[in-house]
């Protein structure tokens, strides 16, 4: 299984950035996927999260700013990143979780940097 993010780059502060993640190589169904970031010094943290059955949950800090969404099959993940902070700047990791196990992989991330 593979998981692979994409979407990451320089924004300036108030701006906007999409995130993509794409699982491939995976046979069984996904449970749920989601969205959580690093930044230099912190604990990661949970930015996003999406079922199968399309519920959707958020950290705190980006609830209203950020917005993920799937594909029917669950295979294409984005987020919709916007008002963007520079308290937002991290590296972003895409995780599923996959199977009746509910094993859970992750992507190598993508790092976003909200700069002016």
């Amino acid at each position: 299984v593979r998981v692979l993010e994409s979407g990451g780059g320089l924004v300036q502060p108030g701006g906007s950035l999409r995130l993509s993640c794409t699982v491939s190589g995976n046979p069984y169904p996904i449970n749920a996927m989601s969205w959580h970031r690093q930044a230099p010094g912190e604990q990661r943290e949970l930015v996003a999260t999406i079922t199968s059955g399309g519920s959707t949950d958020y950290g705190d800090s980006v609830r209203g700013r950020f917005a993920i969404s799937a594909d029917n099959s669950m295979n294409t993940v984005h987020l919709q990143m916007t008002s963007l902070r520079p308290e937002d700047t991290a590296v972003y990791y895409c995780y599923a979780d996959i199977g009746s196990w509910r094993n859970e992989y992750e992507g190598q991330g993508t790092q976003v940097t909200v700069s002016s």
